[in-house]
């Protein structure tokens, strides 16, 4: 029997590498994207094949809807040619932008980009590759703890992470008579490089954010990767609709 796939986008670094690599583990085979680093996605590729997994990589902006149609063209010939398939079976909604400031301080041009990346992005290129998902699929939005709670100088960026969790709702209810479930995650402070490596680089931070997390430290981005390998298994399949938080109990 072929090995599930997963369409995975912002692939090659941070959060994506790890969930990439989990789901290879899980016996998942992995198309992802990325924006700009190549040699991190080609690095990616090599790595899971060497786990023994089936990848490939594909250049995509998440922010720039005109190229949904191209990307889905070049995603069938993939899926043709190096997995012998015709369709998905899950879709993950990963990359994203970490433009923070206060309220006051966001500009128009600030808005719209995270607009375009972490709203208006996973919501058509989800609609545009619905005919490539298997009955029976999954589609996984990433959001953020920071829906919930209330973070310095992300007012915009989880903004637009509330408005996908709304559409996460809502998509479950209407695709499920594809038997396609839809579901958000949504991670606290992570130590990766995004906002410039601010939860992983600055140790004042990460010591506020342990201090107020019950387990005491920050998220390793395995943390969050093994929980999305976990999510889309089998044992998960009457999850739909949800919006699960992966924080450690921060800020409860």
């Amino acid at each position: 029997m072929p090995n599930k796939i997963a369409f995975l986008t912002g692939a090659s670094r941070g959060l994506g590498r790890s969930m990439a690599l989990h789901l290879t583990r899980a016996g998942v085979d992995v198309i992802g994207t990325y924006h700009s680093h190549a040699d991190d996605a080609e690095a990616v590729v090599q790595e899971i094949e060497t786990a023994g997994g089936k990848a490939a990589m594909l250049k995509l902006d998440v922010g720039d809807s005109t190229a949904f149609e191209a990307l889905k063209s070049d995603l069938a010939k993939t899926l043709q040619d190096r997995f012998g398939r015709r369709d998905l079976d899950f879709v993950i909604h990963n990359a994203g932008n970490g433009i923070l400031a206060p309220y006051e301080q966001t500009t128009e041009d600030d808005l719209d980009a995270l607009y375009r990346v972490h709203f208006k992005g996973p919501y058509l290129l989800s609609k545009t590759l619905l005919p490539m998902i298997a009955r029976g699929g999954r589609i996984l939005n990433v959001s953020t703890a920071a829906t919930r709670f209330v973070l310095e100088n992300h007012c915009a960026y989880s903004a637009m992470k509330s408005a996908m969790e709304v559409t996460t709702r809502y998509m479950a209810k209407e695709l499920g008579d594809r038997q396609i479930t839809v579901n958000a995650i949504a991670p606290g402070a992570v130590e990766t490089d995004f906002a410039g490596g601010a939860v992983r680089d600055n140790p004042e931070l990460n010591a506020h954010f342990a201090s107020i997390t019950p387990l005491g430290r920050t998220a390793k981005p395995d943390d969050i990767g093994a929980a999305v390998a976990g999510l889309l298994s089998s044992d998960f399949a009457w999850l739909n609709g949800q919006r699960i938080e992966l924080t450690g109990g921060q800020s409860l």
